[in-house]
């Protein structure tokens, strides 16, 4: 199943939707992929980020998918979101990781904070330095709500992030900078085109990593989810 996206134009009640289908059905683990721009500057294209929290702006702004009558047949009121990343998963994963780092690919492992925008563009330069001062790790557009939904629905939830992308952290060159002062057009746009995010380089990124997650979503010990 193809999950559904608040950018794409569906409301955060359709996206997280599946979730509470999950409740219904007995699931009791929830493991989510995804995307993510690096904000870690320790962090490069490839690696998997293990998420232990996250940061939702637009749920603390209003925008968040408990809003309004509470389905006392999925979980309480006013859900603690304290811990909504299983400690106990996470754990076994970095137990298990060792087992897969003698294949011939091999991605890093690391544990970060996620934040997730609600838009249709890739963060400007003062954008991705907010977010990193305020503790996460890694961007994207998806996942947290549906974390929320599930954590409400008393689901176990374990996600993973691959670093598609790094984002650009240093401040946008000025006008007045001398430095800059008699280059043409081609070399500013080769100044402002370092960093720069590309979505079909994003989407490579992502194909290239597919099977590999794949691997290592398989290697999570079965003993996890009974």
């Amino acid at each position: 199943m193809h999950p559904s996206s608040y950018y794409e134009g569906h409301s955060i009640n359709q996206v997280t939707f599946p979730v509470r289908v999950f409740k219904l059905l007995g699931v009791d683990t929830l493991v989510l992929t995804n995307a993510a721009g690096g904000l870690n500057s320790e962090y490069a294209v490839g690696d998997i980020v293990l998420l232990n929290d996250h940061i939702f702006l637009a749920g603390l702004a209003g925008t968040h998918p408990l809003r309004g009558p509470n389905a006392e047949e999925f979980g309480p009121r006013f859900p603690p979101l304290s811990d909504a990343y299983d400690l106990e998963l996470r754990r076994h994963v970095h137990a298990a990781w060792g087992e897969v780092m003698h294949a011939e690919s091999q991605r890093r492992l690391h544990e970060g904070v996620r934040r997730i925008l609600k838009q249709t563009s890739y963060e400007t330069r003062a954008e991705c330095r907010m977010l990193h001062k305020l503790g996460a790790d890694v961007v994207g557009m998806s996942t947290v709500p549906e974390i929320v939904v599930a954590r409400h629905c008393g689901i176990r939830v374990l996600a993973l992030s691959l670093v598609t992308n790094c984002a650009v952290l240093s401040p946008v060159p000025r006008g007045d900078d001398r430095l800059l002062q008699g280059k043409g057009v081609e070399e500013l746009d080769a100044i402002l085109q370092e960093g720069k995010a590309n979505h079909e380089e994003v989407l490579e990124a992502g194909r290239s990593a597919a099977i590999d997650m794949q691997v290592r979503v398989q290697m999570i010990p079965p003993i996890m989810f009974v």
